[in-house]
């Protein structure tokens, strides 16, 4: 049975395909007497099942080789185009996760979209998002990649969108989709533009070039820039990192997947990549620039927001900064030790902060507190997934965060400051959070905020669980190192900075000192808290370049190309209502006419030859 379900486990993402379509009917109100809940009843149980396979094969591949399999597609004027899917015990863990926290979502999702009429379109579009991942994880090709990747930028547009009725949302919408365009754009010029050189667009196949490959430095490096930007897209990394704070319009349940597994979209593509973005030094050390700037920058944006979902995005942001440094770096485990760490803790932080937002009305942090009395169970969850992302042993976001400082503790210890760093700063922000959502007193949008009923706990605890267990799971895939082995030193800086993090935030904000706090110096508190000015960057550069290029597109179109078309126009018209008046329905006048013509066209065509004789005449 488990053999059967390894060599079928490429059909998973059909599972959530199949769900998605069965759930189309109740989106535009086909079947009106049930109501659109079964929609989310049908996602539910292709789900489950879609993980079920997943976990059983996930059992069946450890420990054993990768298998690969095609599927041709297209094959026409000596293009050969096949799927490549690659069965391995990294990409079917990779179909556990997404699936296990998709169910989850959708559990939540019943529970906070109950009064939601839009069940049908939402769980389809989860459908599709699942599908679209699953598929990613096993795809073997870069090509059918990006497909996938433009696939899931349009359900991001669709998903953020779903309440197309609020300005903000429909704003939201838009600037997400463009923005992770940009990047897309780029991809796939770099898509391209790797097919000459290596001749493949399989990942093994590219792995095992690069290795001999000798090409051309300015051309790789070109190539390799543009491969980087499409994943800098999706991770949300500066300069494209504010689509996911424009993306929290949508509803909690489908921000629990992107702030998870949806980012990781773009890591896991950039992993794929490795071995061929090691071939230029200069993208190697563009990866770690790009990285290290979006994780110290986003953990210092993150602690001066307000809103609970933008101080969480950043934090995302952050994170996957350091995925940039770990490829940059060639550390691919660690890597996808922060891919894993990230995706469990910060789906419960969204989860345990939904809950907040689901019944308080507000989503500003200085407007709350005191809800510790009232919503334990939610607390307990933000804190054992602040503590599942940070470097607090022995949870997961520890040995995540180890894997990467001891592989530059002897190289580049710059970077190993930066990661410290970073783990500092998403302490005191997210201790902050803790803090004015938790503790203190209730204000007037907490007053009355009880715990969530149990559609939406029982997930919150099943993932507070396993962000528990994770070293376990993890200890028992023989993944974590010994602790003879571990480099006492690397350990005790990351703990420390832990600690002092979650220490000089925990008296700010879990103390009596007033709140607001304020920085001394105000133009460097509104540096961080309007995103060091991107926004308004935006707008004075590329939106004021775009805007100008169009009113420009503008006047050339209505006044030279229509006026050249209206001259014409005017013209006929003219014409012809002069010869309107000139006609008497006379036939020798029509005659007079034609032969008036005729002579006044061969003076014309022959006025070069009397202008000759009229000048031998003259002189």
């Amino acid at each position: 049975m488990a053999q059967f379900l390894v060599e079928t486990v490429w059909l998973v993402p059909l599972y959530a395909l199949i769900g998605g379509l069965l759930a189309v009917p109740w989106s535009p109100g086909i079947i009106r007497r049930t109501g659109p809940r079964p929609a989310g009843y049908v996602n539910l149980v292709m789900t489950f099942l879609a993980f079920l396979h997943s976990a059983i094969a996930f059992v069946a591949t450890w420990n054993q080789p990768p298998v690969e399999v095609f599927i041709p597609w297209l094959s026409t004027a000596g293009l050969n185009l096949t799927i490549a899917l690659e069965i391995s015990s990294i990409t079917v863990g990779a179909l556990t996760v997404i699936t296990g926290l998709n169910f989850l979502a959708q559990i939540f999702a019943i529970g906070y979209m109950e009064m939601d009429w839009g069940w049908g379109r939402f769980y389809s579009l989860l459908g599709l998002f699942e599908a679209g991942l699953c598929a990613l994880a096993l795809c073997n090709n870069l090509f059918f990649s990006y497909v996938i990747l433009e696939v899931l930028t349009l359900g991001t547009y669709l998903l953020v969108g779903l309440w197309f009725s609020q300005p903000l949302v429909v704003s939201g919408a838009r600037d997400a989709f463009l923005t992770k365009r940009v990047g897309d754009l780029f991809l796939l010029m770099g898509v391209l533009g790797l097919w000459p050189l290596a001749g493949t667009w399989n990942y093994t196949e590219l792995a095992e070039w690069a290795t001999t490959a000798n090409v051309d430095p300015t051309v790789i490096t070109l190539v390799g820039l543009a491969l980087i930007a499409g994943p800098m897209g999706k991770c949300a990394q500066f300069p494209l990192h504010l689509w996911l704070d424009e993306a929290m319009e949508g509803p909690v349940p489908s921000t629990i997947l992107r702030n998870s597994v949806v980012v990781a979209s773009g890591a896991w593509v950039l992993i794929k990549l490795q071995p061929v973005l090691t071939l230029s030094p200069f993208v190697s050390s563009a990866l770690v620039a790009i990285g290290a700037v979006t994780a110290v920058g986003a953990s210092l944006i993150a602690i001066a927001q307000i809103d609970i979902k933008r101080c969480q995005s950043y934090s995302v942001s952050a994170y996957m900064g350091l995925v940039f440094i770990a490829v940059g770096t060639k550390q691919d485990e660690a890597a996808l030790l922060l891919v894993l760490a990230n995706a469990v803790s910060a789906a419960l932080l969204v989860m345990s902060t939904g809950g907040v937002i689901w019944n308080s009305i507000t989503q500003n942090v200085t407007q709350l507190g005191g809800l510790w009395s009232r919503r334990p169970i939610s607390a307990i969850a933000f804190i054992v997934g602040t503590l599942g992302l940070i470097g607090f042993p022995p949870l997961g976001g520890f040995w995540a965060l180890m894997e990467l400082i001891d592989g530059l503790w002897g190289t580049q210890p710059v970077l190993v400051g930066v990661v410290i760093a970073v783990n500092a700063l998403t302490a005191v922000s997210l201790t902050r959070e803790f803090g004015l959502i938790f503790a203190g007193k209730p204000q007037q949008m907490s007053e009355r905020s009880p715990e969530v009923h149990w559609p939406m706990v029982l997930p919150m605890v099943i993932l507070l669980g396993f962000v528990l267990h994770l070293p376990l799971v993890l200890q028992s895939l023989s993944l974590l190192p010994s602790w003879v082995i571990l480099n006492k030193d690397v350990a005790l800086l990351l703990i420390w900075s832990s600690v002092f993090g979650c220490g000089i935030s925990g008296v700010i904000y879990l103390g009596n000192i007033p709140k607001p706090v304020r920085l001394p110096w105000k133009p460097l508190q509104d540096l961080f808290a309007y995103d060091f000015y991107t926004p308004r960057i935006y707008r004075m550069t590329i939106i004021f370049s775009v805007a100008q290029l169009s009113k420009f597109a503008d006047m050339l179109d209505r006044f030279v190309v229509d006026g050249i078309v209206n001259l014409v126009g005017l013209f006929s018209l003219l014409t012809g209502e002069g010869l309107k008046y000139s006609t008497s329905g006379q036939t020798q006048f029509y005659a007079f006419t034609v032969l008036l013509g005729v002579g006044v066209f061969g003076v014309w065509v022959t006025w070069p030859y009397w202008g000759i004789q009229f000048l031998e005449l003259m002189f």
